[in-house]
């Protein structure tokens, strides 16, 4: 499955960057995440739950950041065991452009599963991914264009 999106922050491009590589912030953003733990400064351990259709799954798995050209671009590869629901894989490219004092975050997101997630059919499996993906980026958007809205006069 493929995706592609695009969101407009309204924050500066090296705070999304540094927001981005924020375990603690990603994992608030994220639905699910039960834990993002830093390795180290390329990879992260992650736990989360996620139901795709019938199927609600524990994955346990890692996140690796790769090409990382601060505070334009860095690409992710990750991996996650579900148990008995199966495996999901993925890789994603995130670049952020400059737009006045605001960023243009853009994805494009592949991802493949295997086990029950995969006998759910492609239908189901690329809505719950875009779902958790929307749902992702408009936490993640709220949550930093929050902390820079200005105080209350």
């Amino acid at each position: 499955m493929d995706l592609t999106g695009e969101r407009r922050i309204a924050a500066p491009r090296e705070r999304v960057f540094q927001a981005l590589n924020d375990p603690d912030r990603l994992a608030a953003a994220l639905p699910g995440c039960e834990s993002l733990t830093r390795v180290s400064d390329t990879e992260f351990a992650a736990v989360a739950t996620a139901k795709v259709g019938p199927i609600a799954a524990r994955f346990t798995g890692k996140v690796v950041l790769e090409e990382v050209e601060a505070p334009v671009r860095y690409r992710l590869r990750g991996e996650g065991k579900g148990g008995a629901a199966g495996l999901a894989s993925g890789e994603a490219e995130v670049t952020l452009h400059e737009d006045g004092g605001a960023t243009v975050l853009r994805y494009t997101a592949r991802a493949k599963v295997s086990g029950k997630l995969a006998q759910l059919g492609q239908r189901v499996v690329d809505t719950a991914a875009r779902s958790i993906a929307d749902s992702f980026f408009t936490r993640f958007a709220a949550d930093l264009e929050a902390r820079e809205a200005p105080p209350p006069a």
